[in-house]
Parts: structure tokens; C-alpha cells; sequence
């Protein structure tokens, strides 16, 4: 369970250990911790163990030859899987059983990945903190008393408590990058439209995102090769002959691999003076800073700039996210799936009771909130005016990667913050997303990796940002960083002697 997803597809490559083996080992430690942690929802471990037979004969006989057949992977829990409980960790779908399956975990199913089972979020991935969720808060695996950051916490703790080698997590205003910065490990949020969204059930249309959360660099890079491409099933997805030659846009191509190399000079890395102002805690600024500092001396050129619109992200991302929210969820009645209230008087009775007692209190906050931007009067002072503040945050980035290959800032102004304290006061709970959400908005690719920890031993997360379709640049810098530094275990697992 110490071996990356790469180190253990090498060594099932080599026979050294067998698929049952690792799938058992996994359920071994999800036995172990779960009570700590609550990182699943669903365990599939009848499952995990029929595909880990399927998937061995597959690699003897040498049909699966890819990089990670026979490891086990955790789905977050908002991506469909046929036969296998799909709930957004809400009442809402705490029934729903998928009759198809989401396009990003059909590729690794077809590169040989093993399904352990779907892992914890925040409610229909509203939140930072996987407090949200029907099944109980998710606990950071570096100190169970704080929290391991949303919508994408189980994934992130999941691979930080070593429970699984890598999981899937999705992204709509930071969702991997945020809980992979708050547990130690490593997330990429691709370009919107790099993999597809079918199966994805929707918060943001225009801004979810799936991509991977792993334990350094190179999974990262690996998974994020095989679920990319073009799907004909999600209209946002990209086509290179469509997209690119029509509109001059570059791709870097998918061989994202081609980029893990020491080796970062003459890059130019450009960091935000907007991103260090007030707010953010010292120790974060501090080892933030001394990873640009490590780039610097590898030989990559780097300097401060004036990013702007840094102010107008949170604002603009809460009211375009809330308003497709609220679209998004409206089919949600308890008429064709998911739960139905048990007593009612007629139609729409049903329909109120039965969004009433499947919601969570964040979702209701988010839905009436984003009713309300749409509502006729308010649709131009707020929705309107949220898409022309997106469209100038784009033009901001467009502005900086004409100078510079790749943004270098922090995830969060803080650390893992102690459970409850964020859902005492939602705004500071949205506040906390002032340096992710502007990603989404933006369209363009980020990855997340840890760069030090604060006074109190908690990880702190590095963010570096790349142009549209250069996810290459982000994992080249990212690579070149890490190769410096050590991976640590949270002292979890050294205490339960795992």
C-alpha cells in the first residue's frame, strides 16, 4: 500500500504480486481505517475481486499491457456506475443504481483498473470540507479532527490514508485541487473539455471537470493519459480537427508522460501579486514561495505581475454555479429515480416534500440562490453580468500566458480547517476558494501538489496553472518540484503501525 498506482502496475506487470493480492490489500486498509476516516461511501469488494480474475487472465494472457492494469482505483461517488450505487452523497440518490457508466471510468475499466468502490463528497459536490454529505463528514487522514477539504475530500483522503493507489475526483471551482492540498497529495484539474463529462451527474455544466487525485506527479500524469479524448456522447468535449484547426488553438497533445522530466530551464514562470495579499496565512505564503524559489534554481525564470480580476472570481463563480445548479437539479422530484417522500396529498406536494427531505441544507442554499440570479429582474444585474466578469478573468489568463508559461500560487489561504467551522459561517467556506475557482471560469488546466506543512504539521498545497490544452507545462514545472522534495505519511498510519 506505500507503492504508487505506477509502482504497483509495474509490479503486477512483473508477477510479483497478483491483482487479488493488491484489490485484497486495499480492502484490508479500507477495514482498517474506515472508522477513522469514513472515505467511502460503497465498498464493491465482492466486486473488486470478480474483476480482479477477470483483469489477471487479461494480463497473463497479454491483452492488457497498460501501465496500471490490476490496480485498484476509488470513483467518486457523482460518477455513474452500472450496478453499483451512485448518491452525489445525498437522501436525494441514496437509491439510484446507475443503468450505464461514465465515460471516464469506462476508459480505465478498458486500461484494467479495478473499481474498489465510490468514495465520499460533499452533497452534490457543494462544498470545501466533505461536511455536506448524507453519510457523515469525511476525517483528514493528518489529523481526524480537521477536515480534508470538498467536494472531492473521500478521494483525497482515500490516497493519502493509503486506502487506495489513486482515485477519480471532479472539479468545479477546486474540488481536487483544494482536499489534494489539504491531505498531501497530488490532483490535476484538466482543461474543461480534456475528458469527458457523460456520467458525470452535473452541479456546474460549464465548469465540472473530472480528473485524477494520486500520491505524486507521475499517477497523476499516467491516469490522466488514459481518461482524456474526445467522446462523441458529451457536446463540451473537445475534437482536435473540430476545435483546434478551426479555432488556431494549440494542444500539447495527450502524451502527458513526455513531460515528467528534471528539467525546467528558460521556463517562465509567472507569480500573481494579488495571491499574497491579505488573508493568507504566513506559513503558507512561506513554503509556497520557497517552491518558486526551487524552480528559480533549477533554472526557471521567474518573476512577480499584477494578475487582476482576482476580487471578482468568488462573486462571479457563486452566482454562474448556483444559477446552473439550480437548472441542473431541478430533476431531481422524486418522479423517475431517487427518493420520494412516503407521504403526500397530490403532484406537486410530492415534488416539495420530496426536494425538501432529500436536500441538505447547502444544496437548498445553492439552489435558491441560483433561482434567484435567473429570477426575471434580477437576470441581468447578476446572472448577465457574472458571464461578462468570466469572460474578462479568461482574458486576464490570456493576458499572463502571453508572458509567461505556467502561474505558480497557493490552493487555499490556509490549511485543513477544524471540522465545523466552516459550516458555521458558509461565506467563509466559499471565501476559501478565492484561488481555484478563478480555473474553472477560465477553462484552463491546474495541478496541486504538496509543497511543505504549516506549525501545526499540516500539509500545504502548491498550485501551478498552465494555458488552455498545456497540461504538459503544469506537470513538467510540477515534476521538476517534486523530484526535490520527499513524500511523507501522515503519522496515521506509522501510529496504527501501517
Amino acid at each position: 500500500m506505500k507503492l504508487t498506482a505506477v509502482e504497483l502496475g509495474k509490479k503486477i506487470k512483473a508477477g510479483e504480486i497478483s491483482v487479488a493480492d493488491a484489490v485484497q490489500s486495499c480492502l484490508d486498509r479500507i477495514k482498517t481505517l474506515e472508522n477513522d476516516i469514513n472515505a467511502f461511501v460503497t465498498v464493491d469488494a465482492e466486486g473488486a475481486m470478480l474483476q480482479a480474475e477477470e483483469i489477471q487472465r487479461k494480463i497473463d494472457s497479454g491483452e492488457l499491457t497498460g501501465p496500471l492494469a490490476g490496480v485498484p482505483v476509488a470513483i467518486k461517488d457523482n460518477m455513474c456506475t452500472e450496478g453499483l450505487l451512485t448518491s452525489c452523497s445525498s437522501k436525494i440518490l441514496s437509491n439510484f443504481i446507475p443503468t450505464y457508466t461514465s465515460e471516464a471510468v469506462l476508459k480505465l475499466r478498458e486500461a484494467g483498473a479495478v473499481i474498489i468502490g465510490k468514495t465520499n463528497m460533499d452533497e452534490f459536490a457543494m462544498g470545501s470540507t466533505t461536511e455536506t454529505s448524507f453519510y457523515g463528514s469525511t476525517q483528514n487522514p493528518w489529523d481526524v479532527s480537521k477536515v480534508p477539504g470538498g467536494s472531492s475530500g473521500g478521494s483525497a483522503a482515500a490516497v493519502a490514508a493509503e486506502e487506495v493507489p489513486y482515485a477519480l475526483g471532479s472539479d468545479t471551482g477546486g474540488s481536487i485541487r483544494q482536499p489534494a492540498a489539504f491531505c498531501g497529495v497530488t490532483g490535476i484539474k484538466p482543461t474543461y473539455g480534456r475528458v469527458s463529462r457523460y456520467g458525470l451527474i452535473a452541479y456546474g455544466s460549464s465548469l465540472d471537470q473530472i480528473g485524477p487525485i494520486a500520491r505524486d506527479v507521475t499517477d497523476c500524469a499516467t491516469v490522466l493519459e488514459i481518461i482524456c479524448g474526445h467522446d462523441d456522447k458529451d457536446s463540451t468535449s473537445y475534437d482536435a480537427d473540430r476545435d483546434y484547426e478551426k479555432n488556431g488553438i494549440t494542444d500539447t497533445g495527450n502524451d502527458f508522460t513526455s513531460a515528467l522530466v528534471d528539467d525546467v530551464k528558460g521556463m517562465k514562470i509567472g507569480i500573481p501579486r494579488d495571491y499574497f495579499g491579505e488573508g493568507i496565512d504566513e506559513d503558507v505564503k512561506k513554503h509556497v514561495l520557497a517552491a518558486a524559489d526551487v524552480l528559480k534554481e533549477k533554472g526557471a525564470v521567474v518573476e512577480e505581475f499584477d494578475l487582476g480580476m482576482v476580487e471578482y472570481a468568488i462573486p462571479a463563480y457563486y452566482i454562474i454555479a448556483s444559477a446552473e445548479a439550480s437548472s441542473n437539479l431541478e430533476r431531481f422530484d422524486g418522479v423517475k429515480y431517487g427518493y420520494r417522500t412516503s407521504e403526500y396529498t397530490d403532484l406537486h406536494n410530492m415534488y416539495k416534500k420530496s426536494r425538501s427531505e432529500g436536500f441538505g441544507d447547502e444544496v437548498k442554499r445553492r439552489i435558491m440562490l441560483g433561482s434567484f440570479v435567473l429570477s426575471s429582474g434580477y437576470y441581468d444585474a447578476y446572472y448577465v453580468k457574472a458571464l461578462k466578469t468570466k469572460a474578462l478573468i479568461k482574458k486576464a489568463f490570456d493576458d499572463a500566458f502571453e508572458k509567461y508559461d505556467v502561474i505558480l500560487g497557493p490552493v487555499a489561504p490556509t490549511t485543513a480547517l477544524v471540522k465545523g467551522e466552516s459550516l458555521s459561517d458558509p461565506l467563509k467556506m466559499y471565501l476559501g476558494d478565492i484561488y481555484t475557482v478563478s480555473v474553472n471560469l477560465a477553462g484552463i488546466p491546474g495541478i496541486s501538489l504538496p509543497c511543505g506543512f504549516d506549525r501545526n504539521g499540516m500539509p500545504i498545497g502548491l498550485q501551478l496553472l498552465g494555458q488552455t490544452f498545456d497540461e504538459k507545462s503544469i506537470i513538467r514545472a510540477a515534476y521538476a518540484y517534486e523530484c526535490s522534495r520527499e513524500y511523507k505519511r501522515p503519522e496515521l498510519l506509522t501510529e496504527r503501525g501501517l
